[in-house]
């Protein structure tokens, strides 16, 4: 037995993206089912990051999903740049009038579960999508399987894929075409430690020997990173290692040091989907692109592309015009480009490669110089890190 459901618009991932666009529909009286393969206790308890731009957190109180950002996230007004052996604070208040708040994606994700669930449409957890049928037809569908092994079937107006890097919607909106796409011959070596922060906000390094960064999850809790091999192994590096690491790449700051609970690699990836759309199924999020994690783009670009489809699938449900569907793709791309090119050149300037010499390094610490040193330029570091507007006005 195949249990059918039949809904507005079907959206694969309850993730940030798929739970905001969601919520914001609802808003607008607009059904919507949200399906996710994993169960309610496995998505909000993965200790993710957390900066979110200052536009983000608008958003989030502005909408009724949740002012907790505001109460219990940490407001950060700058960040701290170390090479040649000095620090360097951009303070973005003074800057361009605005901060970010370290508040852990998992957090967020708890707010809009249960804003799903206060308003009586919760998540449907435990249903991993096995495939989307019927795209450039007018009823697209979602099929699947659940954890306990029940076919089930979601006829739509419209289906949405918001689940991730390995998106099942990504095959029939673009197919064996894929998109742009760029690996970085370096990573992450990230551990989270139990300590209390080692500094009020975030500190990003760059040393002849790579990239260090210093930031925290809460009051008890350091998440911390290197620079690594891609293909290292998280197992043999001993703590001591990873701390003599650490401390190398800040200046005048001491760590403070704990149990280091979780250890891992995080590799470097920048993609952008050759197509946004094809017919009736849509890609927003992770599924649309992925960036590195140096400008802290992730979630806070997904949030841009529900804001550009929730206008577009208002519009078509109100009026039956598919122009700004049809828009959607060249609206969410300007900011998505602008997210890559911010995220890319964060990511350059900060870590060595392979290949790095001897010039390349005393070029780098000449435009760290300039971006230190000129207001201008710390102006542009500064709005591209609080983030950009997002351009799109009846959101709310």
């Amino acid at each position: 037995m195949t249990t059918t459901l039949r809904t507005q618009v079907g959206i694969l991932g309850a993730g940030p993206a798929g739970l905001l666009l969601a919520h914001l529909l609802h808003k607008a009286g607009i059904d919507s089912i949200v399906i996710d393969g994993k169960s309610r206790d496995e998505i909000e308890n993965t200790v993710k990051a957390g900066i979110v731009e200052a536009p983000a957190a608008e958003v989030l109180a502005k909408s009724g999903a949740s002012d907790r950002i505001y109460t219990e996230g940490q407001k950060h007004d700058g960040i701290e740049f170390h090479f040649d052996g000095q620090a360097h604070r951009f303070d973005f208040q003074n800057l361009v009038g605005k901060s970010v708040y370290l508040y852990p994606q998992h957090e967020v994700l708890k707010d809009l579960i249960a804003t799903r669930i206060r308003d009586g449409v919760p998540p449907l957890f435990d249903h991993l999508a096995g495939a989307v049928l019927d795209a450039e037809t007018a009823q697209p569908r979602i099929v699947g399987t659940t954890r306990d092994a029940e076919d089930f079937e979601i006829i739509a107006d419209i289906v949405v894929g918001a689940d991730g890097s390995g998106s099942i919607a990504r095959i029939p909106v673009v197919g064996s075409r894929g998109g742009f796409f760029r690996e970085y011959p370096f990573a992450w070596y990230g551990v989270l430690v139990e300590a209390p922060p080692s500094s009020d906000e975030l500190i990003y390094s760059r040393s002849d020997d790579g990239f260090v960064l210093i930031s925290t999850r809460d009051e008890k809790v350091q998440r911390m990173y290197f620079q690594c091999d891609p293909n290292l192994d998280a197992s043999t590096v001993s703590d001591e290692q990873i701390w003599q690491k650490l401390q190398a790449g800040v200046s005048g700051t001491e760590l403070k040091r704990g149990p280091i609970f979780r250890k891992d690699v995080l590799r470097f990836r920048s993609f952008v989907a050759h197509e946004l759309r094809k017919g009736r199924v849509f890609l927003m999020g992770d599924a649309a692109h992925t960036v590195p994690p140096t400008g802290a783009k992730g979630m806070n670009l997904a949030f841009s592309d529900v804001l550009w489809l929730d206008q577009a699938l208002r519009s078509f449900f109100a009026t039956g015009s598919e122009a700004l569907m049809d828009a959607y793709p060249t609206n969410a791309l300007e900011r998505i480009w602008k997210a890559q090119h911010y995220s890319y050149w964060m990511t350059t300037l900060l870590h060595t490669t392979p290949e790095t010499t001897e010039f390349d390094k005393r070029r780098a610490l000449g435009e760290l110089s300039l971006l230190t040193s000129s207001r201008h330029a710390q102006q542009y570091l500064a709005e591209g890190y609080v983030g950009w507007d997002y351009g799109v006005d009846d959101w709310d």
